[in-house]
């Protein structure tokens, strides 16, 4: 993989974790900004962690399975990334789920762990291409603790217009690598 190709990847799998900063500083647009940069840390930390340690367990899973599927591996990676960047794109169509209202640890974890689902899919398809899963695991929880405090800090301003077309281009973005990963096998 090219280091653009997991630039594109980080920030794809970091958009979730990015629309849901985004409802909860649009949810609390009258909290003080001292009280958001902390905030912001917070879950820029707790969700960049479960994002980088997910994408390594999916990794594992689908390295345990390889032996089992290698002559159909390039059709199971663009199936999990096309799958999810299909649901991607489709969930931006609705309104983002009720955002995140306990910026305790415990609420803060629960929100990281769903929106790494993903994470954990894409991992699965990386155990089927030549990629080093450390550098990838490291750009996406870097991307998505970023994106993450950023997202906090944005969301009275930005809030719920910018969040479903962000999940979307990501949605595509999936969908678009899972099909370079499918042609590049077929053609190779």
């Amino acid at each position: 993989m090219t280091p653009v190709a997991i630039g594109l990847l980080a920030l794809t799998l970091s958009l979730d974790s990015f629309v849901v900063a985004l409802s909860r500083g649009a949810a609390h647009r009258d909290m003080p900004e001292k009280g958001q940069i902390g905030v912001a840390l917070r879950m820029g930390a707790v969700f960049g962690l479960v994002e980088a340690l997910t994408p390594l367990i999916g990794w594992a899973m689908g390295m345990a399975a390889a032996q089992y599927v290698q002559m159909v591996d390039h059709w199971i990676a663009f199936g999990l990334l096309s799958g999810v960047g299909l649901r991607m794109v489709l969930a931006a169509r609705h309104q983002p789920q009720s955002p995140l209202r306990s910026a305790t640890f415990a609420g803060l974890l629960i929100a990281a762990l769903g929106t790494s689902v993903d994470a954990m899919a894409v991992g699965v398809s990386l155990a089927f291409v030549p990629v080093n899963i450390f550098v990838v695991a490291a750009a996406v929880g870097c991307f998505t603790a970023v994106l993450s405090g950023v997202g906090i800090l944005c969301g009275r301003y930005l809030g719920q217009r910018i969040g479903p077309m962000a999940e979307a281009a990501g949605g595509v973005i999936l969908i678009c690598l899972g099909t370079v990963i499918l042609v590049s096998h077929l053609t190779a």
